[in-house]
This record gives structure tokens, sequence and C-alpha cells, in this order.
């Protein structure tokens, strides 16, 4: 008896979780580009991000996939902040649409008459369609049908558990009775690491007569609260935007959460008058309308905060950022003499000079994805700011000639690092997920390319070396290298080994590399030239220093 309900138990349980998985991936795989799409582009206010996460995640059933694309939009600088913060809102409606498919599909309808065809069904769409989308169709229509499974046995084993076991008992009812089951939800969800199981489970549990009202709606809540043991667990090493995005999560279910636990009474009273409209009210119902209303509730509490809610995971998350961002060397005190104000400006542009270049050694080994890019952009883009105000201040002044022309070259350095910085956004936006599989001809040459731009970038680390000298004559073999790089891919291209798109995306992935490199090269040339000690190092002279070919 004991083993059959173990049994009943751990299978029925598999079989939910094999069914959300396969529904889960083949929606999504069938959605293809549509859900980059909505979340990139329907998210512009936090209220069109909070339908679209409403959307998605009821047609993909998991708020944990929608937080995982939220994060690299964000990172990849398709989102901002207060749009991905809509979108968790939403998510976390959206995942109350399991409750309502539990509930549909537990009293309304014979599950094993929809089950079977689904699986069958899929399963031919999955062998007819191997190589188009109809397979991930028939993914997600065979894991609707096991998810329908899964269901029905949990139903029956917590039937015959229920005379079996005195599970009864564990209904203490009043704050110790809530408390005990917001803790049991968190813990199964916890265990399991989906709220969508756990709320099934619940579900079932509620309808088998187990659990009352009560309790079964204090372990709705629980669920909610257990989702946030997921955003932690994601974000351990990770970026600062990805642990501010899972930060929001925490806050809001933790709210929430506590929000519903404390007016609960009120909640089931106000859930009960609704379900109480349809003839067929049904404990199954009820729940499904109170794990929604106080979801709903939560998202009305936060929505019109959106903006100090995200200023204060700004303030608190990545404080770091703010002090590499922040001058070392400009000092309003020194402007009194302008030499001294050069001098600072020299510092600083070093300084700046050093956080671009390792960005762009970054962005090289990475194929342009290192995680703490949006970091380090941050920090630059400010640390940019501040120095182009300095300038301005500089020219205010009454200057020397020694200072007047040296100060356009400093704007000139200021421009060719903020160019390589905007390469690489623009190439961590548009080819982060660029497919890199080349014939091994063609790969050894881009490895060739890579390791010259990598080492060129080293070069630039240190001015006066006898090396710096010739960074000119490396940056013409770098284009050498280029353009045997272009003919091969052109070449796999026309011999049908790369797809046309895939083929363009790798000459502009390419192309940018070079170009970045470029600029961080001209910006530490122009830098070395603020000096006239920096220009008998590099032992070069105006007119060959200042031959750089224009700027594409």
């Amino acid at each position: 008896m004991i083993f059959s309900l173990g049994a009943g138990l751990i299978g029925g349980l598999g079989l939910f979780l094999l069914g959300m998985r396969l529904m889960t991936k083949g929606l999504r795989n069938a959605a293809g580009n549509a859900l980059r799409s909505i979340l990139g582009k329907w998210t512009k206010t936090p209220l069109r991000g909070l339908a679209s996460g409403f959307m998605v995640t009821a047609l993909v059933q998991s708020s944990s996939a929608i937080t995982v694309a939220v994060i690299g939009f964000v990172n990849a600088g398709l989102m901002t902040m207060p749009q991905s913060v809509g979108v968790i809102f939403g998510s976390n409606i959206g995942t109350t649409v399991t409750s309502w498919i539990v509930a549909a599909v537990g009293v309304s309808v014979k599950v094993k008459a929809l089950a079977l065809p689904l699986i069958g069904l899929g399963a031919i769409l999955r062998l007819t369609g191997a190589h188009s989308r109809r397979k991930h169709i028939g993914d997600a229509l065979t894991g609707f049908g096991i998810f329908f499974l899964g269901i029905e046995i949990l139903q029956s084993t917590f039937q015959d558990l229920g005379t079996a076991v005195d599970l009864a008992s564990l209904n203490i009812g009043g704050i110790p009775g809530i408390l005990l089951f917001v803790t049991l939800g968190a813990i199964l969800t916890l265990l399991m690491q989906s709220s969508s199981a756990a709320m099934a489970i619940i579900l079932t549990a509620a309808m088998s007569g187990i659990v009352t009202l009560e309790s079964s709606a204090a372990a709705a809540i629980g669920t909610n609260i257990g989702t946030t043991s997921t955003a932690l667990f994601s974000v351990i090493g990770a970026t600062y935007n990805a642990k501010k995005v899972a930060a929001a999560h925490i806050i809001f279910n933790l709210v929430t959460g506590i929000v519903a636990i404390m007016t609960i009474p009120l909640l089931l009273k106000a859930v009960s008058v609704l379900s109480s409209l349809d003839s067929d009210y049904n404990l199954a119902t009820t729940l499904a309308i109170f794990h929604t209303v106080f979801n709903v509730l939560g998202v009305a509490i936060f929505l019109p905060f959106t903006s100090k809610l995200v200023n204060f995971l700004n303030r608190h998350i990545g404080r770091e950022v703010t002090e590499l961002g922040k001058p070392k060397y400009l000092d309003n005190n020194v402007l009194s003499t302008p030499s001294l104000a050069m001098d600072a400006l020299f510092m600083e542009l070093g300084r700046l000079g050093e956080m671009t270049r390792e960005v762009c050694q970054k962005a090289v080994t990475s194929k342009f994805r290192h995680t703490d890019f949006i970091k380090d952009k941050t920090a630059l883009d400010t640390l940019i700011v501040a120095i182009r105000g300095y300038c301005v201040k500089i020219q205010r002044l009454d200057l020397p000639d020694t200072v007047a022309l040296r100060l356009p070259a400093a704007l000139r350095v200021i421009q060719y690092f903020r160019k390589a910085i905007n390469i690489i956004t623009e190439v961590s936006q548009q080819h982060t997920l660029l497919d890199h599989s080349l014939p091994e001809a063609t790969t050894e040459t881009a490895r060739a390319f890579r390791r010259e731009v990598r080492d060129i970038i080293n070069v630039a680390h240190t001015p006066c070396s006898p090396e710096f000298v010739d960074l000119k004559q490396q940056l013409h073999q770098l284009d050498d290298l280029y353009h045997d790089l272009k003919d091969d891919l052109l070449r796999t291209g026309a011999q049908g080994h790369v797809e046309l798109n895939t083929l363009v995306s790798l000459l502009e992935y390419y192309s940018s590399m070079r170009q970045m490199c470029e600029q961080a090269v001209k910006g530490t040339t122009y830098w070395a030239l603020l000096r006239d000690i920096d220009l008998t190092c590099a032992n070069a002279d105006e007119d060959n220093e200042y031959s750089w070919k224009q700027d594409a």
C-alpha cells in the first residue's frame, strides 16, 4: 500500500514535470523569434511589459524561462530595467494559468479522453516534421498530454492517500495553520524548482478533500514565495543587471506573499463571492481565482512604484560601477593652472584607455558575450561624460598655446575610445546568438584574425614599448588578415556550407571587430601624442602619426 502510494506520487509528479518540460520547450522553440520580438519590442513601458510578460508566460508555461530571457535582453541593452520589471510582474500573473488548466481538467474533463489523443497527435507531428517547426508543435502537444496524465495520477493517488493517512490533521487552522501551509508550499517549490508543479499537487490535494480551502490557499501563497529560491540560485556569479532583475522578482513575490497572508480571510471571502456566481462552483476553481487575485493585487501595489523600485535597485546593487565611473585625477582645484589641468586630463584619459582596452579584450575573448560588459559600459559612459565636462572647463580658461594645441587631440582620444565601446555595444546586441561553426580552414583563418586583434590591443597597453612603434604596421597586417578571412567566408558561403543570413552576419561581425581594434589603437596613439615625452618615446613625427586612413 505504502509502496503503491509512493510510486503514484513520484510517477504522477514525474509525468507532470516531464509534460511541463516538453510543453515549455516545444512552445518556446515553435515561437522562434516571436519571443525575442515580443520581449524586445512590445515592452516600451512597464504596463506593456506587464501585458507581454503575462501573455508569453501563459503561452510557454514557464516564468523561469521568461526571467532568463529578460535577464539576457537587459544585459544586451535591448530592454531597460523598468521594462524588465513590468515583464516580471506580468509573468507572475501568467503562472496562474497553470492553476486554471489543472482546475478545468481535474473537474470538467475526462483526462484520458483528452491526454491520449494529444500524445498520439504530438508523436505523429514529431515523426513527420523532424526538420520543420511541426516537430516543436508536436513536442508541445505531447507535453500537454503527459501533463494531463500526471494530473490524473496525482488526483487518484491523493484520494487513496486520504484514506490511508490522516493528512487532515495538518489542517490546524488559524495563524499557525496558515504559516505551516505557506512553509509547505514554499518547500515544495524549492524542492521541485517549479511553482506550477507545486500548485498541481496543492490543487489535486484540495480536490481530493485532504486539505481545507484556507490551508490550500496558504500553500498557494507559499509557492509564490518559494519561486524566489530559483531567482537566488540563478544569479550566483551573474551580472549586476541579472541581480537587479532577480531582486525585483524576489521583492515582488515576498511583499505580495506577506500582503496575501495578512489579508487571507478577506481575500477568501471575496473569492468565495466570485466563485458562487458560477453554478459549477467548486474548490479547484476557487483556488485558481484566489491564486490569480493575490497576484493581481501584488501587481496593483507595485506597478505605480516601478520607477522607485528601479531607483532603489540601482542605488543598492552595483555601487562599484559608480566608483569605476568616477574620475580619479580630474581636480577642479588645478584649473587655475592650465598645464596642471592638462596633466590631470592626460592621466584620466590614460585610465579611460586602459579600461577601454580591457573591455575590448573581454569582447574578443568571449565573442562579444562577456557577462560584465554592461557594468563596464555604464562605468565608461559615466567617465566619458565627466572627462568631457572637464575639457569644457579647460576650454573656458585663458590657455597658453601649448595647452590649446593639445585640447583638440584630447577630445579626439575620447571620441576614438567612445567609438570602440559603441561598436562592442552594437555587436553584443546584434550578434550574440551568432553561429560560428565553420569549415576547419576558415575557422583557422578566423582564429588567426582574432589572435592578431588580441596581440595589437596587448601592445597598445604599453606605450613606449619597442613594439608600440610598429602598431601601424600590425594594423596593416590585420587588414590583410581581414581580407583573407572575408574571401574565405565568401567562398564558404558560395559552397553552401553557411547560410546566407549567417554569412552576412559573420562578415559584419569581423568587420566590426577590426573597426573596434582600430578605434582603440587610434585613441591610444593620440593619447601618447599629448605630451612631448610621449612623442619622443613613440619615435614618430606628426605626419606619420596623423596619416591614419579615414574612419569607415
